[in-house]
């Protein structure tokens, strides 16, 4: 389905009935990502997956997106549905503007679940890989595109899901340069999270990947475990609903249910 918002399309899917639940892709992604979660979560919830900024079949508004400019777009699709309370569970990137949108709108959240994501912001080492990253994108494209996707799996992975990750590389290859560009510029600006997200009172949980080279596991198991927020710990990477698909769904629906 489509909305307008500012003059652009927003492209977002509605399936099922029941507790509104929200799922946000991460950067490189659409909500195609979630295909295999919403047909077992969907018998008996509604959800909602939206394509933000730039990403899929959603516009671009400029050459920053930030997180929450894509947290009002994904409030603007949920007011259109008339919905009020939701859980919102967001990989990578989606979990960035999760947060940014239970910071911005706290009264309409029931539950968080960041999957491979952070409530930390950039520091000064991964901002100076963003800026370095939309200088040589602008020339180079799909080798950069294919370099920074495939960095987030494992050897073993790439191997082992093949099909799967091809797919995943052909719809990063689809994001504009623009979508690029603007999301890797929020995400550099963006700001941290963690004493908003440990001193809310909905339910958390962090979902992380044991290989994940993007988060900092030790250091966010540790934040969890001081602040009473539920994880799990997948065998592989940053790429869960790839490379742990059967336990990344479990872990989900599992959360929900706990929501």
């Amino acid at each position: 389905m489509i909305l307008d918002y500012k003059g652009i399309n927003i492209f977002y899917t509605d399936t099922g009935k029941g507790e509104v639940i929200v799922l946000l892709h991460g950067f490189l992604e659409d909500h195609t990502m979630w295909h295999d979660l919403v047909v077992k979560i969907s018998n008996n919830n509604r959800v909602v997956c939206i394509d933000l900024l730039g990403h899929g079949k959603t516009g671009v508004l400029g050459y920053i997106h930030t997180m929450e400019e894509m947290a009002t777009v994904v409030k603007t699709v949920l007011n259109h549905l008339r919905l009020r309370k939701y859980t919102i569970i967001g990989h990578s990137m989606g979990g960035y503007v999760a947060l940014a949108f239970a910071k911005l709108f706290p009264n309409n959240i029931k539950g968080v679940c960041l999957l491979n994501s952070t409530y930390e912001a950039d520091d000064s080492e991964r901002k100076q890989i963003r800026t370095r990253a939309n200088k040589m994108v602008q020339t180079n494209f799909e080798s950069m595109v294919r370099m920074s996707f495939t960095n987030l799996f494992s050897a073993k992975s790439k191997l082992e899901h093949q099909e799967a990750f091809e797919e995943a590389l052909q719809i990063a290859l689809k994001t504009s340069l623009q979508g690029y560009m603007a999301a890797q510029e929020g995400m550099k600006r963006r700001e941290d999270f963690s004493t908003s997200f440990a001193q809310t009172s909905y339910k958390k949980a962090i979902l992380l990947g044991k290989k994940d080279t993007v988060i900092n596991v030790k250091n966010t198991i540790k934040f969890a475990k001081n602040h009473n927020i539920d994880t799990h710990i997948f065998s592989e990477g940053h790429m869960s609903y790839i490379e742990n698909k059967t336990d990344f769904i479990k872990e989900i629906v599992h959360f929900i249910e706990k929501t």
